[in-house]
């Protein structure tokens, strides 16, 4: 059982990258905002499970470094795409900014 699952997981791994590396560099910010959304269900379900988990301490204290791990990947991914998205916001011309200085 355990190496079908390792197996599983390689495979799994070697998919995800065939399938990202194909991803032109135009939809990298749809889909990173896309992945933060299905990472905050995740940790949705670790938050409901914090609090039904009475099984033991170590259950429950990885159940916290996953959510503390999770909250840190949907917070940064939110900051690159808001940075991402920052860059195709329009700036103020030249001739504006210089028109300012001399009034």
């Amino acid at each position: 059982m355990f190496l079908s699952n390792i197996a599983l997981l390689v495979l799994a791994g070697f998919v995800g990258f065939a399938v990202i590396s194909k991803v032109p560099n135009t939809l990298h910010t749809p889909l990173m905002s896309g992945t933060n959304a299905i990472h905050g269900i995740v940790l949705l379900g670790g938050l409901i499970l914090v609090g039904h988990a009475a099984t033991g301490f170590l259950n429950q204290l990885l159940l916290v470094i996953a959510i503390a791990f999770g909250t840190i990947n949907v917070v940064g991914g939110f900051l690159v795409t808001d940075r991402m998205l920052g860059m195709f916001k329009n700036k103020p011309s030249p001739a504006a900014k210089g028109a300012d200085d001399h009034e």
